[in-house]
């Protein structure tokens, strides 16, 4: 086998199957765009590479291979880049939204080992595989609203096609579920056990690509505790506004409903606005739609109010650079958020023929 190379991002090729290690474990993998850059150009060198019949993709744990798959972007440099106004951050979306769609339509078998925290920037590349594989280990969120985001990466289009109203619960809460909740809401293919992921990545350096017959007849997943749990989502989570589902959640007398307000009224309250409409506009679109509506959304999460007055930076900076978990949310209260400000976000900032990502098809 022959390893082209040493850094964040291992590739090493052999026996016609490229395998990809993200390998920044004490960032839980986080993406940088150099990261972003060195995938997407190897993945276009692959997907042309006649020789090349498969690939795969894993994470670097702080144990050694597996135990984390990618926890998204690295939002450090989001905070730093917005306050700087460095014109990398815009780089980073539309190279990360595009290196996405690149998986999503790669047109060779793509494997993502998902064990371990799979978030945000780790979803966008994972759920374009064909064959996406969970753990018991398996830890895997959208949580963008903790942070004053929105779930992006394609978001939108593969929570919008969960179960239900499952998409707007998990997009709307950020929370975890587990391989089992995975693949039954079809955000995984398969669950195995952990151990059996090193022989299989040694089979694939063999050349030997696993088929998802082979791997559910092995291995049949647990029970899901979310889907047990879906007719109350769906009755929450289908309501027209986030004020009518809060409302609704406060009133029942349930403590699932009320662990989960409680968690909404965390939230930016803003932003939830915002990402409900998202997903539900998602649910009906296209991947590439989808991602050209997400990439002019998050531009106007860091331009519509510039600097630290965007729900994004506040809500970087009071969850990873100053850590009081006191985000100061503009507007403050859910009730308080109007149909005025989600539509701003919805405002295209570029014509169709100057969109950065007016090229995907």
């Amino acid at each position: 086998m022959e390893n082209e190379g040493v850094s964040d991002i291992v590739v090493e090729l052999g026996s016609g199957v490229g395998l990809v290690t993200l390998n920044r474990p004490k960032a839980l993998n986080a993406l940088t765009l150099d990261m972003i850059r060195e995938l997407t150009a190897v993945l276009l060198a692959w997907r042309q590479d006649a020789s090349v019949k498969a690939v795969a993709i894993r994470g670097e744990g702080r144990e050694g291979p597996f135990g984390a798959f990618c926890a998204g972007g690295d939002i450090r440099f989001f905070h730093q880049a917005a306050h700087a106004g460095d014109p990398r951050l815009e780089d980073f979306f539309t190279e990360e939204y595009s290196l996405d769609h690149l998986v999503h339509g790669f047109g060779k078998p793509f494997i993502a080992f998902m064990d371990g925290v799979v978030m945000g920037g780790g979803m966008g590349i994972a759920q374009g595989a064909s064959l996406r594989i969970a753990t018991g280990h398996t830890k895997m969120a959208m949580p963008e609203t903790n942070i004053g985001l929105f779930p992006d990466v394609g978001g939108g289009y593969f929570l919008g096609r969960c179960p239900g109203h499952i998409g707007e619960y998990l997009a709307l809460t950020g929370h975890a579920i587990t391989g089992a909740d995975a693949v039954a809401v079809g955000l995984a293919d398969v669950v195995v056990d952990a151990s059996r992921l090193a022989p299989l990545w040694a089979q694939l350096a063999a050349g030997a690509v696993p088929t998802r017959s082979a791997l559910k007849q092995a291995d049949a997943p647990p029970a899901s505790t979310l889907v047990s749990g879906r007719a109350a989502i769906d009755r929450f989570f289908a309501l027209p506004t986030v004020k009518d589902i809060v409302a609704a959640l406060e009133a029942d007398a349930a403590p699932w409903a009320a662990d989960t307000a409680a968690v909404l009224r965390k939230r930016s309250p803003l932003m939830l606005h915002v990402v409900l409409e998202q997903v539900r506009r998602g649910r009906e679109s296209s991947l590439a739609a989808d991602l050209r509506m997400e990439r002019g959304l998050v531009r106007n999460c860091f331009h519509l109010r510039p600097g630290a007055a965007g729900e994004t930076v506040e809500g970087i900076r009071a969850l990873a650079v100053d850590k009081d978990h006191s985000p100061r949310w503009n507007p403050a209260r859910i009730e308080d958020v109007t149909p005025e400000m989600v539509a701003a976000f919805f405002e295209p900032p570029w014509p169709p023929h100057a969109h950065p990502l007016r090229h995907l098809g």
